[in-house]
């Protein structure tokens, strides 16, 4: 750590033991915080956005500015998407069946209308695409990672010195719009239309109570280390073998794609050294990639460099308005038909309010509220986590590049 030229320069190793301590600090006060719980705020970003907004105070006072080498960050980020491609199971992509499909379908085209949409509100302040993109699926539908990920890249390639903290401030107000927007539209519905669920069903979130309670052993966490690094050796070769053929992708996303070709190729009983199975699904996973999100979201959150936002807050606003006014209209005009007009449809409502401005943990958050007070919907927790979790970040992975290609 050293002061050069105004600016405190702090290493990887500062940058990751001060990235624990803030993510630590956002689960203290989200639990003192009813607000930031009912809403489903993240802890780093909770965390994050605290230490970022008193970095600012600093830099406002004093002028000295606090930079953080995020070297440790960029490889949590790889290790996190490479977690995603290891737990995508083609047994439970089919079992989204029919209503999986449409949603699926919905989605791909709000996504390409959610840029056209920050494209556009970004020209009439005579900002380019670049911008825009950084308030469409870039940080919306993509969330802080996909954010955080691409910004470098648009600000090598397009010029847009501040991407990085446009990126994070949409991303950031976006979640907070995605989780007042799903339940109040969930909530709409069921009363307009006097909804309720068909059957009694079981809650059906995330990993299992008994797996919870087995724990993770040191040769489960080994075993899970060893899977990711095997797909992070794929996705390195294919990373490669792609930019040879012009086709350039960030490195977590074929680290993703090798997380799930392995998955779904190579036979679940494929002997391994370990003496188990591919760990696809397991607690050691949903650890590693709970540790892994949580830390590289409180080191990007802190990192930010607010006093380079205030010249652009209109546009920001501006945006991310349009974004909330079609989010909404998209959800009860057409998915909320599309999905059957019953109360699993209204559940899924809830969670695409999540998946639209927000992230995965927002489009859960929002319908395991809906459920909890309404009854459950087995069917949204299926369909919704697949597009979330899945599907979304192999499209924007295409996506994105097309549109910062061709507007």
């Amino acid at each position: 750590m050293e002061l050069l030229n105004d600016t405190l320069q702090i290493g990887p190793f500062l940058a990751v033991t001060l990235g624990i301590i803030v993510l630590f600090i956002g689960k203290r006060i989200n639990n003192a915080v009813d607000f930031l719980r009912e809403f489903s705020i993240p802890e780093p970003v909770t965390g994050g956005l605290l230490f970022s907004v008193l970095f600012g105070i600093v830099y406002a006072a004093s002028g000295i500015a606090v930079e953080f080498d995020l070297a440790a960050r960029d490889l949590l980020l790889v290790y996190f998407f490479t977690t995603i491609g290891i737990n995508a199971s083609l047994k439970d992509l089919l079992a989204g069946g029919k209503p999986l499909v449409i949603l699926l379908v919905i989605t791909i085209t709000y996504m390409a209308v959610q840029n056209l949409v920050g494209i556009s509100v970004a020209g009439l302040f005579e900002l380019p695409a670049a911008v825009g993109m950084l308030g469409g699926t870039v940080s919306l539908i993509g969330g802080h990672g996909t954010a955080i990920a691409w910004a470098p890249r648009i600000t090598e390639e397009f010029g847009v010195a501040n991407a990085m903290e446009i990126g994070i401030a949409c991303a950031t107000f976006g979640l907070i719009l995605a989780s007042l927007m799903g339940g109040p539209i969930a909530k709409f519905l069921i009363n307009r239309h006097k909804l309720a669920p068909e059957e009694v069903q079981s809650q059906d979130v995330g990993i299992s109570d008994e797996a919870r309670k087995a724990g993770i052993g040191s040769s489960d966490f080994l075993d899970a280390i060893l899977a990711i690094h095997l797909s992070i050796i794929f996705g390195l070769l294919l990373n490669s073998g792609l930019d040879k053929l012009g086709l350039k992708l960030p490195l977590f996303v074929t680290c993703l794609f090798a997380g799930i070709l392995i998955t779904n190729l190579i036979p679940s009983n494929f002997p391994r050294l370990s003496g188990t199975s591919w760990p696809t699904r397991t607690p050691a996973i949903a650890l590693i990639a709970d540790v892994s999100l949580g830390t590289f979201l409180a080191m990007s959150l802190m990192s930010m460099q607010l006093w380079t936002l205030v010249e652009l807050a209109g546009p920001i606003v501006a945006i991310l308005s349009a974004q909330f006014v079609i989010a909404v209209a998209v959800n009860i005009l057409i998915v909320f038909r599309a999905m059957g007009r019953n109360y699993d449809a209204a559940v899924v409502c809830s969670g695409f309010g999540g998946i639209s401005l927000g992230s995965t943990p927002t489009a859960m958050a929002n319908m395991a509220a809906v459920s909890q007070r309404y009854g459950a919907s087995n069917l949204a927790f299926i369909v919704v986590p697949l597009v979330c979790a899945f599907f979304i970040d192999l499209v924007n992975a295409f996506l994105i590049p097309f549109f910062l290609a061709n507007f």
